[in-house]
């Protein structure tokens, strides 16, 4: 499936939820992921989420499609990161 996943954490757990993320998903801006990911890895990354996140304060939102090309995608301005791959 494809997600794109948005986090909002305090300034104490950002950064090991920014490496976290990285390892499932491609960074595309300050707390936004997007990517293919089974359900299982998924789940894999929320329960390691969940394990240093403070629910009362942090917050993960994650919007799930079928493929990526199922979603328009525009951007304006300068891109991220280019998640295009050339074999």
């Amino acid at each position: 499936m494809y997600v794109v996943l948005v986090y909002d954490f305090g300034e104490k757990r950002v950064a090991k939820m920014l490496k976290l993320c990285r390892k499932y998903l491609n960074w595309i801006q300050n707390s936004v992921f997007e990517g293919e990911i089974s359900e299982v890895r998924l789940k894999e990354l929320v329960s390691l989420a969940k394990g240093f996140m403070k629910e009362n304060e942090d917050s993960i939102i994650i919007f799930k499609g079928r493929q990526q090309n199922w979603v328009d995608k525009e951007i304006i301005g300068k891109e991220r990161s280019n998640i295009d791959v050339f074999l």
